[in-house]
């Protein structure tokens, strides 16, 4: 692999400035990792929120496929920028953040991409880097779903 400036970067994204190094649930390690990012654009409402979501799975599905065609693998661990996607459209659910609501959309998004139900399995069968993200994406969509039904029949988090 050569390493290039465009390389680097991408291989940073990718892995979420290191996450994706994790020894152990390098997918639970960024989606933590997301969360700084979650709470600095949190602060712009859910368009803020959305255009940071918008931004990473776009530079995600870049990144997510230059490291993969390094690494000849169809879906790298060490890859984990999909996870800060999906966290990041998992939490459109909410109006503001408190620590419940960041705690459930943590969970119900963990939840969701560990299971891939229904649909979204199929969005990982999408050709490379759009395979690697979009099925986080798809768990964060129905995450979010799922969470927004919540608190409008149930009450806030």
């Amino acid at each position: 692999m050569t390493q290039t400036p465009s390389t680097r970067v991408a291989w940073a994204l990718a892995t979420w400035f290191g996450c994706g190094y994790s020894p152990l649930a390098p997918g639970t390690a960024g989606s933590l990792g997301a969360i700084p990012l979650y709470l600095a654009v949190a602060q712009a409402g859910r368009w803020g929120v959305g255009l940071a979501a918008a931004c990473v799975t776009a530079g995600g599905v870049w990144a997510a496929e230059a490291v993969a065609r390094d690494l000849r693998k169809k879906d790298p661990q060490v890859v984990v920028i999909d996870e800060v996607a999906g966290l990041l459209v998992t939490m459109l659910a909410f109006d503001h953040v408190t620590l419940t609501s960041l705690g459930a959309g943590f969970v119900v998004f963990r939840l969701l991409d560990a299971l891939k139900p229904g649909p979204i399995r199929w969005l990982e069968k999408w050709p490379g880097g759009w395979g690697i993200v979009m099925d986080d994406v798809g768990a964060g969509a129905v995450g979010a779903a799922l969470l927004f039904t919540w608190t409008r029949v149930v009450g806030p988090f």
